[in-house]
């Protein structure tokens, strides 16, 4: 079996960024992701009423090359302005041509 090594670049963040987010993994290589609810406690806190949103798990699979652009783009547009938290995992996956 052919195991292709690529980067897993998972972002929670606020459920109302859920459209702008998918927009721009898109814009800059992404071919696909998952999303899922999630909840936690992090330098912000628990949220403790539920008007303020849910927040999601957002995970995508690229080359290094789009895992950078990215996390670029969340420092530049997302990180100043919204309860973001983004990291990157090296992963090896096969049938690696349908990430990149």
């Amino acid at each position: 079996m052919n195991l292709v090594p690529l980067k897993l670049v998972t972002i929670v963040a606020e459920s109302l960024l859920e459209k702008k987010l998918v927009e721009e993994i898109k814009r800059l290589g992404a071919k696909g992701y998952t999303i899922v609810p999630a909840r936690g406690e992090g330098s912000r806190g628990v949220r403790s009423v539920d008007w303020e949103g849910q927040n999601i798990r957002l995970e995508t699979i690229v080359s290094e090359e789009v895992a950078l652009k990215i996390l670029e783009r969340l420092q530049e547009a997302y990180f100043p302005h919204y309860a973001v938290i983004a990291y990157v995992e090296n992963v090896f996956v096969v049938r690696g041509e349908k990430y990149v």
